[in-house]
């Protein structure tokens, strides 16, 4: 509700307006006119239970393009690892909402957008007209929303430009659960044949050592000689997704590769496995690693499910799930729930013990 006070002033005339609605602050402003005091009164309430309404003018005097501009160059060089997929979503909310301002972007607004990614009916310009868009997943989509959600969370934190994210009244899509795609041992046995065999020298390496780790993709395909411990058979893993230093002991067919593999290490380079144009680069094996799957004849099998091929080993050979987390990295155990139908012996001892202590 809103509520005005006239006030005189050495002749002169003023109006205060003061907006109120539960759940959020009082606002204020004040005017020569009753006029513009009552038409600002009735977009200020609009404006506030469509949650666009932010007291800071620089919510005004910026687009959403700027947003975009501004994080790019300022948050990118900090954040390296997810410039990259940010860019492409920034990118996309650019072209839908670049030219308003912060204050005029709504939640309602985002949602729509949300929807029109999750359907595929969202439309994009071009110089010959509109071109429909791609449907998205729903992870795909929350990623989406998780790289404006941090655009925006910047410019409340650290530029002053708006009051609230306006993210935060947009909800995620559910996302189906977690897929787990393992190697059986015949398809393990045809794929490390292949990889022995490829033309890239190093792409055996790479996958034993995912199989043996459970290491993300980066995190094998940028790894430094300064993080591997040959002697103790450590890797010591500094650039983590988590930002956490983690440590993973190396062992067996990994271990020996690492080792003859550092006596032809390039002396220009920190890199395990460089770039052969630039050695200051990691290695890119998606095409040998790509030929290698469809000549296995391994179909739906992404690199990252070399990582829950290794979770799923580890399982099935009983290591609890706690230690497994620790190896791959999870700072919850939630992740590694999804692998522990794979050994339900635990299930079982622990209500036949129960069993025996109540019975006999």
């Amino acid at each position: 509700m809103a509520s005005f006070q006239q006030r005189k002033n050495k002749g002169k005339t003023s109006y205060t307006v003061k907006v109120r609605l539960k759940g959020h602050k009082p606002v204020f402003a004040t005017f020569e006119r009753l006029t513009d005091a009552r038409k600002w009164a009735t977009q200020t309430e609009a404006a506030i239970r469509e949650g666009r309404y932010f007291k800071t003018s620089e919510a005004q005097r910026h687009t959403l393009g700027d947003l975009v501009d501004r994080y790019v160059q300022d948050v990118f060089p900090q954040k390296p690892k997810i410039a990259k997929e940010y860019a492409r979503h920034l990118e996309w909310w650019k072209l839908k909402l670049g030219h308003k301002t912060l204050a005029d972007i709504t939640p309602p607004q985002i949602s729509e957008l949300r929807n029109q990614l999750a359907n595929g009916t969202a439309k994009w310009g071009t110089k010959k007209g509109l071109k429909d868009d791609l449907k998205r997943s729903p992870a795909t989509v929350n990623r989406y929303l998780a790289a404006l959600s941090s655009a925006f969370g910047t410019a409340v934190k650290e530029w002053g430009w708006l009051e609230d994210n306006p993210l935060r009244r947009v909800s995620k899509l559910k996302e189906p659960r977690g897929r787990v795609r393992f190697l059986s041992d015949e398809e393990r046995i045809k794929l490390l044949d292949v990889c022995k065999k490829s033309k890239n020298k190093d792409l055996y390496k790479v996958v034993v050592l995912a199989l043996s780790t459970g290491a993300r993709q980066m995190e094998i395909w940028g790894l430094k000689w300064s993080e591997v411990d040959i002697k103790r058979g450590w890797i010591t893993l500094s650039d983590t997704k988590n930002q956490e230093i983690r440590s993973i002991p190396l062992a067996g067919e990994a271990l020996s590769l690492l080792k003859e593999h550092s006596k032809i290490r390039r002396l220009d380079t920190d890199l395990v496995f460089p770039s052969r144009k630039n050695p200051s680069f990691p290695h890119d094996f998606r095409d040998p690693w790509d030929k290698a799957l469809k000549e296995a004849g391994i179909a739906y099998f992404r690199w990252h499910d070399l990582r829950h091929s290794a979770a799923s080993y580890l399982t099935m050979n009983g290591v609890p799930i706690r230690t497994i987390a620790e190896i791959l990295g999870h700072k919850s155990l939630q992740m590694v729930q999804r692998y522990t139908h794979l050994s339900p012996d635990h299930l079982k001892d622990a209500v036949a013990t129960m069993n025996k202590k109540i019975f006999g």
